[in-house]
């Protein structure tokens, strides 16, 4: 689960970690007096979707008079905001951030996130913080500073001390730059995040550190823990198909080939993926029915991966095992006849209760493909396009 940036630094105020004052606003009116309100002379007109590169997409404006805040609320609320982040279709600008102007004399880059290869948090930073923050992670990895943080220990003051040095803080500025380390790290702990960013982290002209960003990811398996970071949930940030999904505990991502995949296990529909790669094709989406699917189930996953007009063909890909083949077989038979299937559909089953599952699809009399491999499937589904 994502949030917004005013969402996200509203939970590292809640930590201790500065941040400027900002306003959410959800209208033009709203954002001129966001601004009044705030007062000074300089205000940040921030596009508040879910993606990152906002300010190289036309999403982050600086205004100098509540004149050129009406004329930048009016130019990016509303807007088909295009980034690398969110695709050529870009993302529909429904809420603006209103933010006092900040004084920034350098701007560095920190995070916190899970590290499954020491099993530890990792805690990153670079001297080169702000929009080419992947720019720099790409050409010149070695300015991007590690700590590895035992969670059992937790973030030292030396490893805070470090990393605050190794990304060049000044000497006087180290202090207050470690506290507000230590402090993200707890608030990235606490709230059961799988990452959580500030870039830019900024150095103050007058020697303050202040989160001028935020940017969090949290672990839904322990989203029952936190009923006020699902509050923050904005539906309409994400894809539809996939909310429908999950009505049904479907685990589906789009993606942008032709070829459906239904499939029972993550592990399992990976290597699907792969294997429609590796003869020639795209698949159209993940799709993990799980260990409980039912005929209404693959129902309704047939019903979503259909809504795609990009999906020509679909390939279903069982392994037997607490889910049984005769289940998904007469699964697949009803969606087939319930969304009048009009698109080639290729199926591949192996486990229990194989032989049954198969004389389903055969007794059918629908125009299944059957396949005995996933090599085999593969190649029959790329055939059937052609």
């Amino acid at each position: 689960m994502k949030i917004h940036e005013y969402q996200g630094k509203e939970l590292l105020k809640k930590f201790g970690v500065a941040v400027p004052r900002g306003i959410a606003c959800f209208s033009v009116d709203e954002a001129i007096k966001a601004a009044e309100s705030l007062g000074g002379k300089v205000w940040v007109v921030k596009a508040q979707i879910h993606a990152g590169g906002r300010g190289k997409g036309g999403g982050v404006k600086v205004a100098k008079s509540i004149d050129e805040v009406r004329t930048y609320a009016s130019q990016i609320l509303g807007m088909q905001l295009v980034t690398h982040q969110t695709g050529s279709i870009g993302q529909k600008v429904r809420r603006l951030l209103i933010e006092e102007g900040a004084d920034i004399k350098h701007e560095y880059y920190v995070a916190a996130l899970t590290d499954r290869a020491t099993q530890k948090v990792a805690m990153m930073g670079s001297s080169e913080g702000g929009m080419d923050i992947e720019t720099v992670a790409h050409n010149t990895p070695e300015k991007i500073i590690k700590v590895f943080v035992d969670p059992a220990v937790g973030l030292t003051d030396t490893q805070a001390t470090q990393l605050a040095t190794g990304i060049g803080v000044p000497t006087g500025s180290v202090a207050q730059a470690v506290d507000t380390l230590k402090k993200l790290y707890t608030c990235y702990m606490e709230t059961d995040a799988s990452l959580a960013e500030i870039n830019p982290l900024i150095l103050e002209g007058n020697g303050g550190i202040r989160a001028l960003d935020a940017k969090f990811n949290f672990d839904s398996n322990a989203l029952f823990r936190h009923p006020e970071i699902v509050a923050y949930r904005d539906l309409e940030e994400e894809d539809p198909d996939e909310l429908e999904a999950s009505k049904y505990d479907l685990a589906y991502i789009s993606l942008d080939g032709n070829i459906g995949c239904l499939v029972n296990g993550a592990g399992l529909a990976m290597a699907t993926m792969d294997t429609i790669k590796l003869f020639g094709a795209e698949p159209a989406n993940f799709l993990d029915v799980g260990g409980g699917a039912t005929t209404e189930k693959v129902t309704e996953a047939f019903k979503i991966m259909l809504k795609n007009p990009k999906v020509k063909g679909i390939l279903v890909n069982i392994f037997g095992g607490i889910m049984k083949c005769d289940t998904i077989a007469e699964g697949v038979v009803a969606a087939a006849k319930v969304t009048k299937l009009s698109v080639p559909l290729v199926v591949r089953m192996k486990g229990t209760n194989e032989d049954l599952g198969k004389k389903i699809l055969r007794d059918s009399g629908l125009p299944i493909i059957a396949a005995d491999s996933m090599a085999d499937a593969a190649t029959k589904i790329v055939a059937a396009l052609k």
